[in-house]
């Protein structure tokens, strides 16, 4: 799910929190991934988000959709390792287009990273024998 940005821009928060668990009790077990678009937040709001996301019984706290005007950045994946609840995992989407890229994304505290760019250099670096 995308949260309201317009709500967390209104400090709706509750209604925040309200809404992600309602999401994420129609799951029925399954996963659910909280896409904050961290592109279109101020470092306040994204740390609000993550102590919103970590209360609210989501499993994943994810960067963007990647339809907005910037993907994850190193900087926002390490405040959100920082800021988010031990059990609420991290998904960095967009902006990652290295196989370094990715090495450094998952020390940074990223549990999944969404990106199609990092198969074809993966492939690229095989072919290549450096895999």
């Amino acid at each position: 799910m995308v949260i309201n940005i317009g709500w967390l821009k209104d400090k709706r928060y509750d209604e925040l929190l309200d809404e992600i668990k309602a999401v994420k009790k129609a799951c029925g077990g399954k996963l659910l991934k909280v896409i904050i678009e961290t592109c279109l937040l101020t470092d306040e709001e994204k740390i609000k988000m993550c102590e919103i996301v970590s209360a609210s019984g989501a499993d994943y706290i994810k960067t963007s959709t990647g339809f907005s005007t910037g993907g994850a950045t190193k900087a926002d994946v390490k405040l959100f390792a920082e800021n988010v609840a031990p059990h609420l995992k991290i998904k960095a989407a967009g902006g990652i287009s290295s196989v370094a890229d990715a090495e450094e994304f998952i020390k940074l505290g990223a549990s999944r990273l969404g990106t199609s760019r990092i198969v074809k250099a993966v492939k690229n670096e095989a072919a290549d024998g450096k895999y």
